[in-house]
């Protein structure tokens, strides 16, 4: 059966929908030879090209969905490489036979906390799209004076230079002195969005963490620059948040276990 370029590239690994299609806008993709249109489609007997270089057979027969939880450290770049060499969230996942990570939003060189990696493009895109609304929740050290009208504010909505934006709650979590906890949550992920918000009230962020995504929560055992994959349990409400269903399990075709029988009594003769 053919599907839409984008999907069928995407399912593959090398990249989310959004990014496919840009691909094909500039060009990138060839369908048997011939530069590919928004709207093509392609099945497993057509000759498909990413930059000239063929697109291998046995990608398109599908990758195994994974995703990873990734504890994204101050200082580290949201990119796959850097011109500056800087050190990149990309340098510490594990290598993959087939496929390629892609990466679930991003972080700013000076934020820390949960990132999401998949091999999935199609769940990278869903998890990114602003239409399935996924709640963020940030740790924030917040340098300032915060009042109540001033945490309203926040809520109820500003105007930033990119449009309105609002936090959907802000909870304290203590703190000392000029310096104060907050944990902030949203649905939107526009750059930077989080600092500007405090900023856009005059105050300074001097610590930001996000601790979740979605469904998911960074674990308290998964140190900063450590990876951890998602199992099974944890997938499946993750993948029904976008609306997508688990791969579906191989049933083992074993055998019921018989019970050990109990020894036969005898009586002994004299």
């Amino acid at each position: 059966m053919s599907e839409r370029l984008q999907k069928l590239l995407a399912h593959a690994g090398y990249g989310s929908r959004r990014e496919i299609e840009d691909w094909i806008k500039a060009g990138r993709v060839k369908l048997n030879g011939v530069a590919a249109r928004l709207g093509d489609t392609a099945g497993p007997d057509d000759a498909i090209t990413l930059d000239d270089v063929p697109v291998q057979a046995h990608r398109l027969s599908g990758v195994k969905r994974r995703v990873l939880m990734y504890y994204k450290p101050e200082g580290e770049m949201c990119t796959r490489s850097d011109p500056e060499q800087r050190a990149t969230v990309f340098d510490k996942l594990p290598p993959l036979r087939k496929g390629r990570w892609i990466m679930v939003g991003r972080l700013d060189i000076n934020s820390s906390g949960l990132l999401l990696f998949t091999t999935d493009g199609e769940l990278a895109n869903r998890l990114m799209h602003p239409s399935h609304e996924l709640e963020r929740e940030y740790a924030v050290r917040v340098l300032g004076q915060v009042d109540q009208a001033m945490l309203r504010r926040l809520k109820q909505g500003v105007t930033l230079d990119d449009g309105p934006a609002h936090f959907d709650s802000i909870v304290d979590a203590g703190g000392e002195g000029a310096n104060r906890w907050y944990h902030v949550t949203l649905r939107e992920g526009r750059k930077r969005e989080v600092r500007r918000l405090w900023e856009s009230q005059g105050v300074k962020v001097s610590r930001l963490t996000r601790v979740r995504f979605g469904p998911i929560t960074l674990p308290r055992g998964l140190h900063r620059g450590q990876h951890k994959e998602l199992d099974e349990e944890q997938l499946a409400p993750l993948l029904q948040s976008v609306g997508l269903q688990p791969e579906p399990v191989a049933r083992r075709n074993v055998k019921p276990s018989l019970a050990p029988r109990k020894p036969r009594r005898t009586t002994r003769r004299h």
